[in-house]
């Protein structure tokens, strides 16, 4: 009830946390933004103290005073050291992988705990995913907590809130508190899996032309460029020489395909139309073919390789059709 008042006022709610999302750079958890209650653990472990000191009263028990005071000590030093363990705590974030639609997105957190002391057992939870990790952030090092986030739609993901929970030493409080980085993980179109189109089946891939390199009879090397592919690199030579060689090839000449959107069927949507030209560039990339992009309002050149690829991708899960 109390989490659904605070989803309808998030103004309110952000005063309440101490912060406005999204947070930007280095999150650090002052003591302010540290919340601390008894733990199930703790209500029973007081109920049980309430039982000793009336005992202790009503028998007049001098070793039943001794002990309930101790063990109220204990649960005080208990709680100092509950909320300790998760005040100043600084939290960054790192970089999130481009994902498609329908996958999860992971995303990374780094949990530094300053040199003073370990801070062990410290619960991360994704609130709107339910993902979870427990990690123990040493002294003077950084733990990593990689939160998995579905990702339903093409477009920019961001992480949204997470709650940082400990109850160590005792398990009787539990501190917790929230943060809400600026971090975002890029999601591709659900790529429909098709496979190229033929060459003549140009309206619905585009027009197929050629270029003057080829694939079947070697010509030689030459250096090596980032958009080359993988299999042609001459590893061979490049473990004799250290130096970075392509093969070329003479012959039959390599494919140069335009995806393009006016020319797929009428009767698509524009999601599904994105999902089409999502699979093409994977199949085309695969083939090893030069592939440039049309959209309304944007061309890619024809390129290939993992750069190229990924452009054509991020182009895709960012469109928005007029």
């Amino acid at each position: 009830m109390i989490g659904a008042l605070l989803e309808r006022h998030p103004r309110f709610a952000n005063r309440l946390y101490g912060f406005t999302p999204p947070e930007h750079g280095t999150v650090v958890l002052v003591h302010r933004r540290v919340y601390i209650v008894p733990a199930r653990l703790g209500w029973l472990f007081a109920a049980t103290l309430g039982i000793l000191l009336i005992g202790s009263i009503n028998y007049a028990l001098s070793l039943g005073f001794a002990l309930t005071f101790l063990l109220a000590g204990l649960g005080l030093a208990g709680m100092v050291h509950t909320a300790r363990n998760l005040a100043r705590m600084a939290i960054s974030v790192g970089r999130a992988e481009p994902v498609f639609a329908g996958e999860s997105a992971q995303f990374r957190l780094y949990l530094d705990g300053g040199p003073g002391f370990d801070r062990p057992a410290i619960l991360a939870r994704h609130l709107a995913a339910g993902s979870q990790l427990v990690v123990d952030v040493p002294a003077g090092g950084l733990a990593e907590v990689v939160l998995a986030v579905p990702a339903a739609r093409r477009g920019w993901l961001p992480l949204g809130r997470v709650m940082l929970e400990t109850r160590f030493p005792l398990g009787l409080f539990r501190a917790w508190s929230y943060i809400e980085p600026a971090a975002r993980c890029l999601v591709y179109p659900r790529p429909e899996r098709s496979a190229l189109p033929p060459p003549s089946a140009e309206a619905a891939a585009g027009a197929l032309r050629t270029q003057t390199t080829g694939n079947d009879d070697f010509a030689g090397l030459r250096g090596y460029q980032a958009s080359d592919s993988p299999r042609h690199v001459a590893w061979k030579a490049v473990a004799r020489s250290d130096v970075m060689l392509t093969k070329q090839f003479t012959g039959e000449a390599a494919a140069e395909l335009w995806l393009d959107w006016r020319l797929l069927p009428a009767g698509m949507g524009p999601e599904q139309r994105l999902s089409r030209l999502a699979g093409w560039v994977l199949a085309a990339e695969r083939t090893g073919a030069h592939y440039g992009l049309r959209l309304p309002g944007l061309e890619i050149a024809p390129r290939r390789g993992d750069s190229h690829s990924a452009a054509c991708l991020q182009a895709l899960a960012l469109y928005q059709p007029s």
